[in-house]
């Protein structure tokens, strides 16, 4: 298996894609981020993998998910690289829509401004979570670069592979 030839398709395919003006993408991207609630975010450390599905919040440019506790932390305590994938669960043939974000993650001190705040974008009341055994922990994934596949995109006269590249690599 020639892994090097596989890993450069796209990156050969992309150099003669047609590309969105980032501000019309961003706007695209923002619009598929909104009609969804659901990711599946990837953390690793050494050997260890771990992808969970989890409810998102996207609020002020960056993804926000609270979560009890996991295995996830396992690899965040060591690693802060993550990416996250949001797709459609059962396209058609000719109209996928999918978007990979890739980027860091940080924790939310519970009950921070940051923290209340979210609780509020979520409609959850504070006094609620105050109430619960353990805290309920917040990721912050801030976007580093998004990758967005949408089929619908070449009647537009794009190619359906864009990218906007928010942190430079």
């Amino acid at each position: 298996m020639d892994y090097d030839a596989a890993e450069h398709f796209w990156i050969e395919k992309d150099r003669q894609a047609v590309q969105m003006d980032p501000v019309e993408l961003r706007t695209e991207i923002e619009t598929f981020i909104a009609s969804h609630r659901v990711c599946a975010l990837a953390t690793a450390a050494g050997d260890f993998v771990r992808c969970t599905p989890l409810e998102y919040t996207y609020h002020d440019g960056s993804f926000y998910i609270f979560s009890e506790g996991g295995l996830k932390f396992r690899a965040l305590k060591s690693n802060a690289h993550v990416c996250l994938a949001i797709y459609d669960e059962s396209p058609e043939f000719g109209h996928l829509r999918s978007l990979q974000v890739t980027g860091t993650a940080e924790l939310i001190e519970p009950f921070s401004e940051l923290y209340l705040n979210i609780l509020k974008v979520r409609g959850i009341p504070a006094e609620a979570l105050k109430k619960l055994p353990s805290p309920m922990y917040l990721i912050r994934v801030i976007p580093e670069r998004m990758d967005y596949l949408c089929s619908d995109l070449k009647q537009k006269g794009f190619s359906s592979r864009q990218h906007l590249i928010l942190k430079e690599e």
